[in-house]
């Protein structure tokens, strides 16, 4: 997937997107300067199910897995999803608030979802993301930064400290970084 283009809606053309009731509107007069890297697989460890796109829309069945039970009252949500195959889904419009990060702090700042955008990859902290990942993930970020004052790129790790641990380890920050 190459040369992705952010309409001026927020909305990725090459994406596919699946509206979240998970999100809100940014605070007015707040820049988008913060990209917020996570990791995510519903099942934990399992790959290639629906299982985030349930929980993303609220549709998670507590039933199916007992994880969901756990899980299955969050109202979460990322702007975007990279599957392991490198396929990209959109859930929330990166001009609105989408609720990926929760309570957070960047440099001082609290409410990292009020300027960030948030992409989780299908992935967790115990294995290494697949190339194809890592290619829609720079194509996005250049997507991003061609319409958003970006400064920063960071881990939900680095804006929740203590609460959270993505994208993880094994998450090769050097793909990112330019």
């Amino acid at each position: 997937m190459k040369n992705l283009q952010i309409n001026l809606h927020g909305i990725c053309v090459e994406a596919i997107y699946i509206a979240s009731p998970n999100i809100d509107a940014r605070p007015l007069s707040t820049a988008v300067s913060l990209i917020v890297i996570h990791n995510i697989s519903l099942p934990p460890n399992q790959y290639g199910g629906n299982g985030v796109i349930e929980l993303f829309t609220n549709c998670l069945n507590p039933k199916e897995h007992p994880y969901y039970a756990e899980i299955a009252g969050l109202k979460v949500s990322s702007h975007f999803f990279i599957r392991r195959d490198g396929a990209l889904l959109q859930f929330a419009s990166c001009n609105d608030r989408a609720w990926h990060a929760g309570v957070s702090n960047w440099l001082g700042r609290e409410g990292c979802n009020d300027f960030s955008i948030g992409i989780e990859l299908e992935g967790s902290d115990f294995e290494a993301f697949e190339p194809v990942q890592y290619e829609t993930l720079k194509n996005l970020v250049s997507a991003i930064k061609e319409c958003y004052p970006i400064e920063a790129i960071t881990g939900h790790s680095d804006i929740a400290p203590g609460r959270k641990t993505d994208p993880g380890p094994y998450f090769d920050w050097s793909e990112v970084k330019t």
